[in-house]
């Protein structure tokens, strides 16, 4: 905090007020100074003195430095990223502008930003219906959905389940081997089965004959997996349930989904354990190669263990994670680099996750930037594609990694570039929720724009819109 600039907290004392449940009048009994002088701090037309914000932290016992945030700051530059929405591109809305609103007129800045968070939901609410989502079944459960949402909600970190996959991790290592350690601690033995012994299934416990029996045409970090799924369901099924319970999902499909995510989760954490996996991936520059070869994990395996490193004061990457199938349909999401995607409909045809099909087993880099300006750093390439067996599907998928761009330099593959140097690839989040009007790759129409009446000029882009 800078002694010779005043310091303005009026939306952030708003808000410490209302949290408390205090009038202008309670809190400036509190403070001993007058109920309109409040008025005037929450409007920013008084600053904060030295003496004041003690005062606040003393009698309220807050945190100083959490009082004294950039608020203003950080309005501007939220109101500068709402401004660089496409359908906003031809108005001059200079810097000086927009700090001033945040600055002056905290209140109007705070209305605009709630306008602008209910445009957004607005928006996905209506795709949703015009894909005819919400006509077929209006209430009906989406439990795929929920399992997704509450992920996110979490940013896929479950620091109980890291804590405790770290302790057993080095409990299986003193007996050897994860097969050992069921055989010894557990009783059960693990046996490698033809498919069609397993009858369409690549892991069953026979819980009579306290075996765990495993299709013996997967490859061996998929075997080494799928018994590290049985490790965390024995020793851990306590700590998975409970995070279950708590997230109060919609329906048992939701919670099914969410405890195989979790178990899943487990088996990595297992595989990868916390400390040993951040610190390696952070010295390896995130080379996933590299990764897979020390923890003897495949490439699916590794990046979706890269979106779960959260714990603080050991904090990873904050990757976005997406598996797609050749025809586009998404088979996994996690999100934990604030990156958006539509819930319906297709993603972007200009994201490399698509052309990687066309390029199996090479790892495509590329800079993306959405339509409001934030960069993103993504990698991507196809896993699976080979039949475990003869008369067994070949399936292809792709997987892609996306950090922000402020993050991009502690990957090795970004070769260090200044992202501000780079000319990145314009993206959207789906044609119906992208408002580039000169797209040349749109598929459909956006949400809210008009198609110009206009039979003398055919564009280079599939849509001409009205200017009104």
């Amino acid at each position: 905090m800078s002694q010779n600039r005043p310091l303005y907290l009026g939306p952030r004392l708003r808000r410490l007020r209302r949290e408390l449940g205090l009038t202008q009048q309670a809190m400036a009994g509190d403070l001993d100074i007058s109920a309109s002088y409040v008025a005037l701090l929450e409007r920013n037309q008084r600053p904060v003195t030295a003496d004041l914000l003690l005062r606040l932290a003393r009698t309220y016992r807050l945190d100083v430095s959490e009082l004294a945030g950039e608020d203003a700051a950080d309005d501007a530059r939220k109101v500068t990223e709402i401004l660089r929405d496409p359908l906003l591109a031809d108005i001059d809305l200079p810097a000086l502008e927009v700090a001033d609103l945040a600055t002056s007129f905290p209140g109007v800045t705070e209305a605009l930003l709630r306008l602008h968070g209910a445009y957004l939901r607005e928006q996905q609410a209506l795709a949703d219906r015009q894909l005819g989502r919400d006509d077929e079944a209006p209430d009906a459960p989406d439990p795929v959905r929920a399992a997704q949402e509450f992920l996110a909600a979490e940013h896929n970190h479950f620091p109980t389940l890291d804590a405790r996959a770290e302790e057993l991790a080095a409990q299986i290592a003193e007996d050897g081997t994860a097969t050992e350690w069921l055989g010894r601690r557990k009783g059960v033995r693990v046996r490698f089965l033809p498919p069609d012994v397993l009858v369409e299934s690549v892991r069953r416990f026979d819980r009579h004959n306290q075996q765990l029996l495993i299709d013996d045409t997967l490859d061996m970090t998929t075997r080494k997996f799928q018994i590290a799924v049985h490790v965390a369901w024995s020793a851990l099924r306590e700590d998975i349930n409970a995070i279950a319970r708590a997230a109060q999902l919609p329906d048992r499909s939701a919670t099914a989904l969410v405890r195989r995510n979790l178990a899943a989760y487990a088996a990595g954490a297992l595989i990868m354990p916390y400390d040993r996996f951040a610190k390696a991936a952070e010295a390896r520059g995130y080379d996933i190669a590299a990764l897979c070869g020390l923890f003897g994990a495949s490439f699916e395996q590794v990046a979706h263990r890269l979106t779960t490193l959260g714990r603080p004061g050991l904090e990873g990457v904050p990757f976005f994670f997406l598996r797609v199938d050749p025809a586009g349909n998404v088979s996994k999401r996690l999100d934990g680099a604030g990156f958006p995607f539509a819930r319906q409909g297709g993603g972007c045809p200009l994201w490399s996750v698509h052309e990687t099909f066309r390029r199996p087993g090479e790892i495509l880099t590329q800079w993306l930037e959405l339509p409001d300006g934030q960069r993103f750093f993504s990698i991507a390439r196809t896993v699976g594609g080979q039949a475990r067996h003869l008369g067994a599907p070949a399936t292809t998928r792709a997987v892609a990694l996306a950090c922000s761009a402020q993050h991009a330099s502690r990957l090795a593959y970004s070769g260090g570039v200044d992202p501000a140097t780079i000319a990145a690839t314009p993206i959207g989040i789906g044609c119906r929720l992208c408002q580039r009007a000169t797209c040349e790759a749109r598929a459909l129409p956006p949400i809210g724009r008009e198609l110009a009446a206009d039979d003398q000029r055919r564009g280079t882009a599939p849509y001409l819109f009205s200017e009104g």
